[in-house]
């Protein structure tokens, strides 16, 4: 992130703009939306520019802006679209040390204007780093179609009322009664005018005032593959509103990113034969926080009810009543299956597959190798690396055919994925060309023939 997002209080400051043309008639009808002062430099300005200057909402100056001019502005614009015009600006600003937009100009500006989507005083401001304007403008679109004009209204009624909801606790009892009003009670009320809005927060305020605190709940939310566009809608609004998550180590930072700013965060990551979170040390954080009134996800890879100790995890809850749900997520089988362009069943192939984990709590993995060494058999191992050997030297005593493909998805549906292809005979050396992180052996599957990966396909878009 080049440009770090802020929203700069302007009242009653200076905003200076030379310039008086297209390019400055662009940034003023943005800043005329501020209550900053401001102050348009230029010889021949556009007839709005008179205009606007007539109706006393800036002013204007019919020459060229001076080093005095910048004595105690907060931002200026270079904005005359001629490159010794903006240079001349440039100078002067940095000079007097104020911050610098060159219009068209990204590599000589020290802040850029982002794309606005006005609902005041709610605002959302879109910024693509001066790399991609069309898509910016592509995303103001689509949020001024999907956020409702009576955003604006709501805020403006619900700021004055923000004192009078300091009656409730911090925290969650605050966010549910705002949550209340922004999507429910506000825009029913909001219809039959202002006053029919603020009988509906004080209303609101009474029943939440009220109302007893909600008890603590975990939900086990799988956080799929990797890709948090992979994640389930359930997932996200889950994490939107999580006053804790407990997540593994391998959980990506995209998808971390999802959780409120002032969720607390706790890594509880396991890795095979290395250092782990202590399953009870897990089942008691769970407890703790849910014992508090803490609403708790325990993010999950994959699907939380596939190899993920989820049962244990439950048991804890239950013993001290502590409610919960489960949210389902892609589990690396079906995303690794995905990548090679295969389907984990097929007609006249395999009516069944086999869900494998290569170790458990005591070792590696015992299983009907008999059963698995048959011809067109299909299996997803996972947690296969360190194990590959074993799972290698149990089929092949089993009469398993050394020929048998084998593909092993690393990273699947990230950016790092690889996939690489082998045979039963070749899967222990095919490991070495292994990536870090997670990797599934797809077992009697071998990539469809030419389909590029995903990571191919990044690469050559990139």
């Amino acid at each position: 992130m080049r440009h770090f997002p802020i929203f700069l209080a302007l009242s009653e400051r200076i905003v200076a703009v030379s310039g008086g043309g297209d390019a400055a008639l662009a940034k003023l009808r943005l800043l005329m939306k501020t209550e900053a002062a401001l102050h348009v430099y230029a010889t021949a300005p556009a007839p709005e520019i008179e205009a606007w200057a007539n109706e006393g909402r800036l002013s204007l100056h019919r020459r060229p802006l001076e080093s005095t001019d910048l004595t105690g502005a907060a931002l200026v614009y270079a904005a005359d679209e001629d490159t010794v015009r903006d240079a001349r600006t440039q100078t002067l600003a940095h000079e007097a040390g104020v911050l610098l937009n060159v219009v068209d100009n990204l590599a000589d500006s020290q802040f850029i204007t982002p794309a606005i989507v006005d609902r005041d005083p709610v605002t959302v401001a879109i910024g693509t780093e001066g790399a991609a304007p069309v898509l910016a403008r592509a995303i103001k679109a689509h949020l001024e179609e999907t956020l409702p004009a009576a955003t604006g209204p709501l805020a403006r009624i619900g700021q004055a009322f923000r004192k009078m909801a300091e009656h409730l606790p911090h925290g969650r009892a605050r966010r549910d009664f705002w949550s209340a009003y922004y999507f429910d009670a506000g825009p029913r009320a909001l219809p039959r005018g202002k006053a029919a809005v603020e009988q509906a927060l004080d209303d609101l305020l009474a029943e939440h005032l009220d109302r007893r605190e909600r008890p603590g709940f975990v939900s086990f939310v799988g956080s799929g593959p990797g890709d948090p566009d992979l994640l389930t809608l359930k997932a996200r609004r889950l994490l939107d509103r999580a006053d804790v998550v407990l997540y593994d180590r391998l959980a990506p930072q995209p998808i971390l990113e999802l959780a409120r700013r002032e969720a607390l965060m706790i890594e509880v990551g396991k890795t095979g034969f290395g250092p782990s979170t202590p399953q009870e040390s897990i089942n008691a954080l769970l407890v703790e926080h849910a014992t508090k009134g803490a609403q708790v996800v325990r993010l999950k890879g994959g699907d939380p009810t596939l190899f993920a100790r989820l049962d244990e995890e439950i048991d804890a809850l239950t013993g001290h009543e502590i409610a919960y749900e489960i949210v389902p997520g892609i589990t690396a089988a079906s995303a690794s299956v995905a990548a090679i362009g295969q389907s984990l069943t097929k007609r006249g192939r395999n009516a069944s597959v086999r869900l494998l984990t290569a170790h458990d709590t005591e070792g590696f993995a015992d299983h009907d190798w008999r059963a698995l060494a048959a011809p067109g058999e299909v299996a997803a191992v996972y947690m296969g690396k360190r194990a590959a050997r074993f799972l290698q030297g149990r089929l092949l005593m089993h009469a398993a055919s050394p020929d048998t493909p084998v593909t092993i998805v690393a990273n699947a549906a990230r950016p790092t994925q690889a996939v690489i292809p082998a045979s039963l005979a070749t899967l222990a050396a095919a490991l070495d060309a292994c990536p870090d992180g997670p990797a599934l052996i797809l077992y009697g599957l071998a990539p469809r023939n030419a389909l590029p990966t995903i990571h191919q396909i990044r690469q050559e878009v990139s």
